[in-house]
C-alpha cells in the first residue's frame, strides 16, 4: 500500500466535506428565513383543532394601520396574543399570515448531522478502498 493512495483518499474526503460545507444549508434542504415583518396580533376568531384546515382570524397593526389576517393555525383562545409573520408588500384587505416561530422541519441539527454523515461516508469509502487495495 502506497502512502500516496491514502493521501489522495484523505484529500478527496476532505474536499467533499469542504464542498458540502460551502454549498451551505441548501444542500440538506434547509430554507432561509422567510421574508416579512414580525408583529404582535390578537386572535379574534379562534378555531378548535378537531378538524382539518383550521384558519383563525387575527387583528394586528402594520405600518400604523389596523389590519385583519387569516392565520393558518388552531387552538388559540379568543383575545390571545400571538407573534405572526406578515409577507412583505401585503396588499389591502384580509391577508394570509403565519406564526412567526414556526419552521418547516427541524433546522437545528440537520446541517451538522448531514455534514457528519458526509464525512462518515467519505471515511467508509476510504476504508473500503484500503481493504480492497490490501487484497
Amino acid at each position: 500500500m502506497h502512502w500516496n493512495a491514502l493521501g489522495v483518499a484523505a484529500f478527496v474526503g476532505i474536499a467533499i466535506v469542504a464542498v458540502a460545507w460551502w454549498l451551505g444549508p441548501s444542500l440538506f434542504g434547509i430554507a432561509n428565513a422567510e421574508a416579512g415583518d414580525v408583529v404582535e396580533a390578537k386572535v379574534t376568531a379562534p378555531v378548535e383543532c378537531a378538524g382539518q384546515g383550521g384558519h383563525e382570524t387575527v387583528t394586528f397593526t402594520l405600518g400604523g394601520q389596523p389590519r385583519t389576517g387569516t392565520l393558518d393555525g388552531c387552538g388559540h383562545g379568543k383575545d390571545e396574543r400571538v407573534s405572526i409573520r406578515v409577507e412583505s408588500g401585503a396588499g389591502s384587505g384580509t391577508v394570509n399570515v403565519t406564526a412567526a416561530d414556526t419552521a418547516e422541519g427541524a433546522r437545528d441539527l440537520r446541517r451538522p448531522v448531514g455534514l457528519f454523515l458526509v464525512a462518515l461516508s467519505c471515511f467508509a469509502g476510504a476504508t473500503y478502498a484500503f481493504i480492497v487495495r490490501l487484497r
